[in-house]
């Protein structure tokens, strides 16, 4: 048997091209439909917040969790999940990731109250990581070297465009019921079950014995969620009450033990955290900088729906398509951020990126007050947003990939992505906390659009610590990536 190793190196796999182009398409078809939805119930359940609080009474905080318990158990499972399908094949727990995810949101559009719709928004996170940690895989496997980049580039996109879609579709939706929110995830996931029954390859790495480690994955999911759960209650009880005084420093304790777990995992477990990358200065950086930067993406996009919807008294249909034009002008600069970033290095031209990103939140906070004047108050900002984001989420990617061997790709890259979505989830954390503090809702947006501010300028910091991280070589990675699998 020939050396796998050496032929990652050489670029000399080759049995994808036998899979012919018709085919490769509609795997890149189910895989994307897949990613898609993942990725969508990230940014269309912003805009229906504002009725699931009228229909269940529930204040911004109860609502919070409605997004936190996905954005948390997304990314705690993210890994383990990975690790699985490895074991026992990336085709089974994708299209097992598409059944849960289906299940869950019908559970999610039958929900009572909040609490039964945050229990099914856990199912529905299992759902998303089983399938969003197995997609990528899935694609480097079926699609020969000469078209991986364009496989990739498609993948990397889906998130973007999801994004964009995702305000105008849930306000459509939700001028029906906010039910349809998660509805429409149903005909979209069965779609594509039933053809990726039918298309998908099976693909496992024969090496792989090890199981996740449960007990790391409970303490960073206890971790998390108490450290959201102070900050939201924080402005209700006080910084200084005993309660969330405990919790926060229950968090603190609670995350180091993931820590001290990843560092002791037996060797017959899968670390949560893999620490040998984080010792890695340029990846650790990155991490931080997407995890920091996503933490000012989620304050900004629920802050400027509950601002529109509650300062401006918008309907979820007028606020969801005025938001546009942001995640449409990211998906558009995503491209010629990366090159940019190939030329002028991935740090400085994610640093730029921040940068804009803050520039927007200081027009908001300037610029906006209680008269709706979208074109001159909101307009502008949402494009230089859009820009800012456009620029950053290529060139970080890119910075992690470039830190990364074959063997390393896929753990790297979805411990990146975790680091996002728990970013995500602190800053609709801090956001809620600052808009329930605030005297009205002018004040509270105002404080949420400072705190987007404070956020990107460190994560913006941070980047230009990460230096010019070139890019790296797309096909030779994804080869590697693909041996790597085949093993």
């Amino acid at each position: 048997m020939a050396d796998t190793t050496s032929e990652a190196a050489t670029g000399s796999l080759t049995a994808p091209q036998a899979t012919p182009p018709v085919r490769t398409g509609l795997i890149l078809l189910v895989v994307s439909a897949g990613v898609f939805l993942a990725s969508l119930d990230l940014f269309i359940v912003n805009i229906a917040f504002p009725a699931i609080g009228a229909d269940f009474g529930a204040d911004p905080a109860a609502l919070s969790w409605v997004l936190n318990a996905y954005t948390i158990g997304f990314a705690a499972l993210l890994v383990p999940a990975g690790r699985t399908a490895d074991r026992i094949g990336r085709r089974r727990v994708f299209l097992l990731g598409l059944a849960v995810f289906i299940a869950a949101s019908v559970g999610c559009a039958s929900a009572w109250d909040v609490g039964s719709l945050v229990g099914f928004r856990v199912v529905q996170a299992l759902g998303a990581a089983l399938l969003m940690s197995t997609s990528l895989a899935l694609l480097l496997h079926s699609f020969p070297p000469a078209r991986r980049a364009h496989a990739i580039a498609v993948w990397s996109a889906i998130s973007g465009v999801a994004a964009a879609l995702g305000p105008p579709i849930g306000g459509l939706l939700v001028e029906a019921s906010w039910r349809w929110v998660f509805l429409v995830n149903v005909p979209v996931g069965i779609a594509a079950l039933l053809l990726g029954r039918r298309v998908l390859p099976e693909s496992r790495d024969e090496n792989e014995r090890r199981r996740p480690d449960v007990v790391g994955t409970v303490l960073l999911v206890g971790g998390v969620a108490l450290l959201s759960l102070a900050l939201v209650e924080a402005p209700d009880r006080g910084w200084s009450s005993g309660v969330t005084v405990a919790r926060l420093a229950g968090a603190v304790l609670l995350l180091l033990l993931v820590v001290v777990r990843a560092a002791r995992t037996p060797r017959r477990l899968v670390p949560v955290l893999p620490l040998p990358l984080l010792r890695t200065r340029t990846y650790a950086l990155t991490c931080f900088a997407g995890l920091v930067f996503f933490a000012s993406f989620g304050a900004m996009l629920l802050g400027n729906v509950l601002w529109l919807t509650g300062g401006w008294g918008m309907s979820a249909l007028e606020a969801g398509l005025l938001l546009v034009p942001g995640p449409a002008c990211a998906a558009v600069f995503a491209i010629p951020g990366g090159r940019l970033g190939a030329r002028f290095g991935c740090g400085q031209v994610a640093a730029l990126g921040m940068s804009l990103f803050a520039v927007s939140g200081i027009w908001w906070l300037t610029q906006v007050d209680g008269e709706r004047n979208y074109a001159t108050a909101m307009l502008p900002a949402l494009i230089v947003s859009g820009i800012g984001v456009g620029l950053t989420i290529t060139n970080l990617s890119a910075a992690v990939s470039s830190t990364l061997s074959p063997s390393d790709l896929a753990t790297g890259t979805a411990t990146f992505t975790a680091g996002r979505q728990l970013g995500a989830t602190l800053g609709v954390a801090l956001l809620v906390g600052i808009v329930a503090g605030g005297q009205d809702p002018l004040d509270g947006a105002r404080g949420g659009w400072l705190l987007v501010v404070v956020l990107a300028l460190l994560a913006g910091a941070t980047s230009l610590l990460i230096g010019r991280a070139h890019h790296p070589d797309v096909t030779t990675a994804a080869v590697g990536a693909t041996s790597t699998a085949r093993r």
